[in-house]
């Protein structure tokens, strides 16, 4: 069981001081690109309509006493089913007993499982939604001489970003008569951006010359660009943790080298289009919005306190025309 009781009681002075490697909830990006559903029940039916009967007008010209052209249109369903997630971490009776003053155990429990579940979220997001075979619209950067469905990676001489984007974005349009508004790329991605000389070219006026996101998104015509920073490790655990620690190697979640641009509406609506949903089953015995509850109960037969997390949800890919996935825009 980690932490043990001698990682707990230090015998040096410097008790002031702790060090842990918990990321930020900002590096986290699931709950921030669609829309959260908070549901009732675990799972339902929602609604979907069709695209072309609201793309198309039937209205003619209206001879006397003739009746004007009957229009209408067709829904179909798609359900969800919000799984629930769970991990804890025990406070064994004794640790916490013989734990030195600058340790809050119940604290730093909570927030190890907290960052336990956000980093799941965030995997999952990734798995569902930042990949190719996904959306209706796939592109992939190539390091030279693209072709079809391809585009010269940002991180080569020559390459146009800023014109890729936009003629995505004219295509996103004439598909779904929507502009994408969001748009998620990987931290190299972001890198390559800063250093474009086709950005670096257009912003060479403005007041201080530095590239940040909002400038970017607003060079790319998008409301909202978020960059996934959330970074994992698959390295087992061993029974050293000097090992462990030795033999880790870390990576950005989704390989932070591709794009998403998207559609995403500022909440779930009836009558407008999306992107994706997450559904959030917050009925599930007191669990918030976003479907994440944390409980402190005793483990008697253990001796141990137990800090439980869970969370609930269902990702849904709602409409794919509603997404464009960049794979691989840098090397």
């Amino acid at each position: 069981m980690n932490p043990t009781q001698s990682d707990l009681h230090v015998n040096v002075p410097l008790t002031n001081i702790s060090i842990a490697y918990m990321q930020s909830a900002d590096a986290y990006i699931a709950d921030k690109v669609f829309p959260t559903v908070p549901v009732q029940k675990q799972s339902d039916l929602y609604w979907k309509y069709n695209k072309a009967e609201w793309r198309r007008t039937d209205v003619e010209k209206r001879a006397p006493s003739t009746e004007s052209p009957g229009v209408g249109w067709h829904v179909t369903t798609d359900s969800y089913f919000a799984h629930v997630y769970a991990v804890h971490k025990d406070i064994d009776d004794q640790l916490r007993a013989n734990a030195d003053s600058n340790f809050s155990l119940d604290r730093d429990a909570t927030n190890f499982v907290t960052n336990q579940l956000l980093l799941k979220r965030d995997l999952d997001w990734n798995n569902k939604y930042f990949k190719t075979g996904v959306w209706s619209t796939d592109r992939t950067g190539v390091a030279a001489a693209p072709t079809g469905n391809q585009f010269l990676q940002w991180d080569q001489a020559g390459s146009t970003p800023i014109e890729d984007v936009t003629s995505q974005i004219i295509a996103f349009r004439q598909m779904t008569g929507y502009a994408p508004n969001v748009m998620v790329i990987g931290a190299y991605v972001l890198q390559a951006l800063r250093n474009h000389a086709e950005i670096l070219d257009r912003i060479k006026y403005t007041e201080r010359g530095i590239v940040t996101e909002d400038l970017i998104a607003s060079l790319f015509g998008v409301q909202k660009l978020l960059v996934s920073y959330a970074t994992f490790t698959q390295t087992p655990e061993f029974q050293n943790p000097a090992t462990t620690e030795a033999n880790a190697s870390y990576s950005f979640l989704g390989g932070g080298k591709s794009a998403l641009l998207a559609y995403s509406p500022g909440s779930a609506s009836l009558m407008e289009p999306a992107a994706g949903y997450t559904f959030t089953w917050n009925g599930y015995l007191g669990g918030n919005r976003r479907g994440i509850r944390i409980k402190n109960f005793r483990m008697e037969n253990i001796a141990s306190d137990r800090i439980e997390g869970e969370m609930t949800y269902d990702m849904k890919v709602v409409s794919p025309d509603m997404g464009i996935f960049l794979a691989s825009a840098v090397a």
